[in-house]
């Protein structure tokens, strides 16, 4: 683009001052990232020539996973949100689609696959995305506005009453300050995904730094001492976002550790006054989706949007591009 320069940063010791309070594209999140094992981060950052000011920027993910069957090493590219803009004259979808064309010209020959995900607007940077390679899946996000209800004022009694019961029972979720329960959530969440090879959970350091630096909040939901239910939270321009969670919900099916954890983890959110409560990652728009429906037994509502993939290997690209062609 004209009396733009666009530079990719992957050291924190070479970014520049970056404005901003969107977590997912910060600073802070680039320096867990390099500090944590099996991630690297990439800032794509666009200046203007003629005032040296930034006017976009945004954050890449490479995440490494080993798995014990072949491929047994796979790496791919994460990008949450479109990322921050700055000046306003500029067409924020060209300078989408800019950014988004350096990350995948660098990361195309290391990744084996590219995906974009949590965009604000379902149809931002469609045509830039087209144009990279990229093919969108319909996929659900669901997010409860705190701002103007209270989180009772939006579920049903029945739910009410099932929250008040594990309640009254001693089930309750704290925020982890100590050792021992960061490491009953950490072993949770591993143990309850260990079976969902879709989702990448970081390693250990990674939420450590979340917990110790203030830049989200981890919680375990407890019965007479014994860990139950996590999850982890990360707060983002006034709101509040649930990125990671697991439960014991077949072992004590009676006390509903799933519905408790979210329950709290959402309340605790309210208490900061969160505009609103948001889901990561809901899945798939199926007729049928458990997670989804359980997400919005607790008033939130329910959108749309896309996620955004491309395959490195070009056939492998065009046949997914072909099945989910819309």
């Amino acid at each position: 683009m004209k009396n733009l320069s666009t530079r990719i940063y992957r050291k924190s010791s070479e970014l520049p001052e970056l404005e901003g309070e969107n977590f997912f594209h910060s600073r802070q999140l680039f320096e867990i990232c390099e500090q944590a094992p099996h991630q690297r981060p990439y800032m794509v950052v666009i200046t203007d020539d003629e005032t040296g000011r930034i006017v976009c920027y945004m954050l890449g993910i490479l995440r490494y996973r080993t798995f014990w069957l072949p491929p047994f090493l796979m790496v791919h590219c994460r990008v949450l949100g479109e990322g921050v803009y700055l000046e306003s004259k500029y067409n924020r979808d060209e300078l989408f689609g800019e950014m988004l064309n350096a990350l995948t010209q660098k990361q195309s020959n290391k990744t084996l696959y590219m995906e974009v995900s949590n965009l604000s607007q379902k149809m931002l940077g469609y045509k830039q995305l087209r144009q990279q390679g990229f093919y969108p899946v319909n996929w659900m996000s669901i997010h409860n506005s705190l701002h103007s209800h209270a989180p009772e004022e939006r579920i049903s009694e029945k739910m009410q009453k099932r929250i008040d019961h594990a309640h009254a029972r001693g089930v309750m979720t704290e925020i982890v300050t100590n050792e021992d329960d960061f490491k009953a959530f950490s072993k949770l969440l591993h143990r309850h995904n260990i079976l969902k090879p879709r989702l990448y959970i970081p390693d250990d350091m990674f939420f450590k730094k979340l917990m110790t630096e203030n830049y989200g909040e981890l919680f375990v939901t407890k019965y007479h001492g014994k860990v139950i239910g996590c999850s982890a939270v990360v707060f983002s321009e006034g709101n509040a976002y649930l990125w990671y969670a697991a439960y014991r919900r077949k072992t004590y099916l009676h006390l509903h550790p799933d519905i408790i954890t979210v329950w709290d983890t959402m309340q605790d959110a309210y208490r900061r006054d969160c505009q609103h409560m948001c889901f990561m990652d809901v899945g798939l728009p199926y007729s049928k989706n458990p997670f989804r429906e359980f997400i919005l037994r607790f008033g939130g509502k329910e959108q749309s949007t896309y996620r955004w993939f491309r395959f490195s290997i070009r056939w492998v690209n065009r046949l997914l591009s072909w099945l989910y062609r819309e």
